[in-house]
């Protein structure tokens, strides 16, 4: 790969761990939007996301059909990626212990290293995925902390809409990849079908309950800009033209540095078991960057 070549991979992975940054402030700005149902605030932030790509195409005077006409196999990857997730996700968290549905669905990174050995032109190495699976052990340490398992899980429906999230998310982040010739501001319409499917949900399954000062307003408004809407934004980017094994061991920084953020705010502890996470995920990730690291990688 020429200098220039890895120069622009190496951006476009950067751009993709901006995702994962914003990620991070998922926990935040959700609990701070108080008691409002999570279909219902789906469908309030990606209805969000969808008003500010719109809005940037009609300032731009871009094409908006050209941004939203494309075979039927992008919607269903872009839309079963982003509404599927979120739905199977709650569905999760209803059904089973939150602690053990979350470690489930956070089995995606590691499947998105995995799959990316069946994209062209990529190659699976030993550092790919003993990266993954290092960031996988330190994510598993900061859900579960000191959750008792040992009395065992029992297999709840749960369990299973958590496992269709893992397989969900990284499906839609390798399947992006093979779609790489699909602009990324095609993300606004799944983010605007994704609102109208979440709303439809939430009016069968929730009651309506709105933010209940300008404070909530504020928070619901901070996911839609950031990690629920620009988020996707910078993942397709990363994970069409970046390193697709760097960006998906990575992704483990998320819960950790939500940790993070729920520690500086005053939500949670700091503990020696974050402190080990941290080095556990930090290390994945560098160690399945090392393609993007050495200098003269061929990759």
């Amino acid at each position: 790969m020429s200098a220039s070549a890895l120069a622009r991979r190496r951006r476009a992975t950067s751009i993709g761990f901006v995702a994962v940054l914003m990620w991070a402030l998922l926990a935040l700005f959700t609990a701070a939007t108080g008691k409002v149902p999570p279909l219902q605030l789906a469908a309030m932030t990606f209805g969000l996301a969808f008003i500010l790509a719109l809005s940037k195409w009609l300032l731009r005077g871009e094409n908006i059909i050209g941004h939203l006409h494309h075979r039927p196999v992008v919607w269903a990857v872009g839309v079963g990626g982003l509404f599927g997730y979120h739905f199977f996700y709650f569905v999760a968290l209803r059904n089973a212990p939150a602690v053990e549905a979350s470690l489930i669905a956070y089995l995606w990174p590691l499947l998105i290293v995995l799959f990316s050995a069946l994209l062209p032109g990529e190659r699976l190495r030993w550092w790919h995925l003993a990266g993954a699976v290092t960031g996988l052990a330190g994510a598993a340490l900061l859900i579960a902390g000191d959750q008792d398992f040992s009395a065992g899980i029992q297999l709840a429906p749960g369990h299973i809409a958590a496992l269709a999230c893992a397989f969900l998310w990284s499906g839609y982040s390798v399947l992006s990849r093979r779609l790489g010739d699909v602009p990324t501001d095609t993300v606004g319409g799944f983010c605007g079908v994704t609102a109208l499917l979440a709303f439809s949900a939430h009016l069968i399954f929730e009651s309506t309950v709105w933010p209940a000062d300008g404070m909530q307003w504020l928070a619901v408004a901070g996911l839609g800009l950031g990690p629920v809407g620009l988020a996707f934004f910078c993942w397709d980017h990363g994970v069409k033209h970046g390193h697709i094994q760097a960006l998906g061991a990575s992704s483990y920084a998320a819960p950790l540095l939500s940790t993070l953020v729920l520690i500086l705010f005053g939500f949670a502890a700091a503990t020696w078991t974050v402190a080990l996470a941290c080095l556990l995920i930090t290390g994945g990730a560098v160690l399945a960057s090392i393609d993007l690291l050495r200098p003269g990688s061929s990759r």
